[in-house]
């Protein structure tokens, strides 16, 4: 099979062979912002550098910068993007440029499973947080479940055309004479074409028949191949989504998948940024360690998992709800927090927040492979908080915003 033969050729994300050490790099400082393209308060003085601790990114220092955060995407391009322009961080002539100036753009995981351009989506905030970088703003990424999953090699809810998503991934990558960025940040660029070669050439027009439901199957076998050696541990995504951390500290915001506990903390969150980044890069394979980080990714209270704060039980009886403001004190108490924002479990009413509003839940399923509603992104000004429904919104200086002290 080609996918088999081109590990050989394929170019990787770099990575270091010894465990990463806490690292503090500044971004490039804004220029002199003389008005904003945003509408928001002109300023005439230069943002301070962004500053990030942690390899991978753990804690940032983002002074003056507007906070953007986006729920889970799940594979779903049109609705990311649809979601990125309504934020104001995304042209929308189609060339995926990054109009967000200083913003600061967090993404809190689940871009993986459930629709079929999950890879496109990864390369457009690669080059999104690239560009983002130029004009002294920031793209992250939280991993979430499904990129932990899929890193151990649980393909349950991979829609059947982000097998073939990877396998034209794979084949682009070979035919590439580029580096991996460069190749990487490209694909959001090229996977139409890939998928509209692929579908011509396969004859998927006409009626069945046991050629055709043959050529199928072949090409679904080379899809699971494919995946499996993009995604396994030290495989090219695999680290490339090593790249990012599964708890971020953005100012006093934390940012997570599922939710932050008393005992992550107590662990210590770069412990466990690094702990799961050395596994996706496949460094964890051959010493005494666990291999898959549990704390982190595995049960239903770890970081990733963890629904306390985003499920409302209707019959939730009073003394619990006040059990979990409880825990969830505690946790900003440790982490030096005022809020938390986390994704993970669909928000039918749209984003929210709860326990005077210390933890706001952004997925609100956009994804056509969930709930395929309309997208929403959460803001946070001088920390205060709003949601952003519409591009209107983005104007609006009649909604109401949370105000922390």
């Amino acid at each position: 099979m080609a996918s088999l033969c081109l590990m050989n050729s394929l170019p990787v994300p770099p990575s270091s062979s010894h465990s990463p050490k806490l690292t503090e790099t500044s971004l490039p400082p804004s220029p002199l912002v003389l008005h904003s393209n945003n509408n928001h308060s002109v300023s005439a003085r230069a943002l301070k550098p962004i500053v990030v601790s942690g390899d991978p990114p753990t804690f940032v220092s983002a002074p003056g910068r507007r906070i953007l955060a986006v729920g889970d995407l799940h594979g779903d391009l049109k609705q990311a993007r649809s979601a990125l322009e309504m934020a104001g961080v995304l042209s929308s002539d189609g060339q995926d440029l990054w109009t967000g100036g200083e913003t600061v753009l967090i993404q809190v995981g689940d871009i993986l499973d459930r629709g079929e351009e999950e890879i496109a989506i990864l390369s457009l905030l690669r080059s999104l947080d690239k560009q983002a970088k130029a004009k002294g703003g920031a793209v992250f990424q939280v991993n979430g479940n499904h990129e932990t999953m899929n890193v151990e090699g649980d393909f349950r809810y991979v829609d059947s055309g982000a097998f073939d998503e990877c396998n034209d991934f794979l084949e682009y990558v070979n035919d590439s004479e580029d580096g991996w960025e460069e190749t990487f940040t490209g694909w959001v660029d090229e996977f139409e074409r890939w998928k509209e070669q692929r579908t011509m050439s396969n004859g998927y027009w006409g009626p069945w028949n046991l050629v055709k439901f043959s050529n199928y199957l072949g090409q679904r076998q080379k899809g699971v191949i494919a995946r499996s050696i993009l995604f396994r541990p030290g495989g090219p995504l695999a680290r490339e989504l090593a790249r990012h951390a599964v708890v971020l500290k953005v100012n006093d915001w934390v940012f997570c998948h599922g939710g932050l506990l008393p005992h992550h903390v107590a662990y210590g969150i770069e412990k466990m940024n690094k702990e799961v980044s050395e596994w996706m890069r496949g460094l964890r394979q051959n010493d005494n360690t666990p291999n898959i980080p549990f704390i982190a990714t595995r049960g239903y209270d770890s970081v990733v998992w963890n629904r306390l704060y985003s499920r409302d039980a209707p019959d939730l009886v009073d003394y619990q709800d006040k059990q979990v403001c409880s825990v969830l004190e505690e946790t900003l108490q440790a982490v030096g927090a005022k809020a938390m924002v986390v994704g993970h479990t669909p928000q039918t009413i749209g984003v929210n927040c709860k326990y005077n509003c210390s933890i706001w839940r952004v997925d609100v399923g956009m994804s056509s492979g969930v709930l395929n509603s309309r997208p929403e992104v959460l803001e946070i000004i001088d920390d205060k908080a709003r949601v952003i429904r519409s591009k209107r919104d983005r104007y609006s200086e009649e909604l109401q915003a949370v105000a922390y002290t």
